[in-house]
């Protein structure tokens, strides 16, 4: 296999979109041969950022969320962004348990959820321009090797 590969998607903020867009970047995963659970971690992460887009992107409007993924070696990095109405304090945003919209009975988890799944989480954001969310994870076997070797060094 080529070590790199890459695809680009773009679909509307509507709410079923949000099952597309996992079943699609699990579907790309799987050249990586992750196991169960990473891919259900993946699907997980992937499913918060895209619920971010619809509901606090394009809270009062549709709009276009891209997903771009690729693969190198043995990990996966994805890239979900959207053009709507940004984040006005990421820190904030990012903290457990905060959500703007607390009457959709929202949990304030998502970024938690993506921080807790991903192996590294970054989000950018401009206010009326809108906020990209990437996210890296090591699957498959390479994957695991390396944190058992960064887990080593770290606890040496």
């Amino acid at each position: 296999m080529n070590n790199k590969n890459e695809m680009i998607l773009e679909f509307q903020s509507q709410s079923q979109n949000e099952s597309f867009a996992r079943t699609v970047v699990a579907a790309f995963a799987a050249q990586l041969d992750p196991t169960i659970e990473e891919l259900a971690d993946i699907k997980t992460a992937v499913s918060e950022a895209v619920t971010n887009c619809i509901i606090h992107g394009y809270s009062d409007c549709q709009g276009i969320i891209k997903m771009r993924c690729a693969l190198n070696q043995n990990e996966i990095t994805i890239e979900i962004s959207d053009e709507g109405v940004g984040i006005e304090n990421i820190e904030k945003a990012m903290e457990p348990l905060y959500t703007t919209r607390p009457e959709l009975e929202r949990s304030g988890m998502g970024f938690s959820f993506m921080e807790a799944f991903m192996d590294e989480l970054e989000v950018e954001s401009a206010m009326g321009k809108g906020t990209t969310v990437k996210m890296k994870k090591r699957v498959g076997k390479a994957g695991r090797v390396q944190e058992i070797l960064k887990e080593a060094k770290q606890n040496a």
